[in-house]
């Protein structure tokens, strides 16, 4: 989660902005509503209904994890052929600038392309990204 670039212009292109935004949000409050929906459903069904409180307040308390889970698949998963050439352009010229910066092997994944493009929103200009 720390490795991704948290910049708007790449939400439109790979859903982890998103999920990482959702994940961020779901480990602030889902103890919260899973202990809110815990207290209420047995405050008002009684204690006969708590191995059902105890499964919802589960569920709650599992979304962030699925977050995680959803983003390390990821991570791992191989990049597809364009983004391959895309994430290779992008290390070529920051290599160009003089940013060291490998280019990307033939086994890359997602978060090899993650370290290329933070690299490349600390250090080339705005306006490349405007033109994405």
């Amino acid at each position: 989660m720390k490795v991704w670039p948290m910049v708007k212009q790449l939400s439109w292109f790979f859903p982890e902005y998103r999920v990482i935004k959702a994940t961020r949000l779901a480990l602030f409050v889902m103890p919260a509503i899973a202990l809110a929906t815990l207290v209420m459903q047995v405050g008002v069904l009684g204690w006969a209904h708590l191995p059902q409180a105890i499964a919802m307040g589960l569920f709650f308390i599992s979304l962030p994890i699925q977050g995680y889970i959803w983003l390390g698949w990821r991570a791992q998963h191989p990049l597809p052929l364009t983004l391959f050439d895309w994430s290779n352009q992008l290390s070529q010229k920051l290599s160009s600038m003089g940013v060291n910066c490998q280019p990307l092997t033939a086994k890359a994944c997602y978060l090899d392309m993650a370290y290329i493009l933070k690299l490349a929103f600390e250090r080339l200009d705005k306006s490349y990204w405007d033109e994405l």
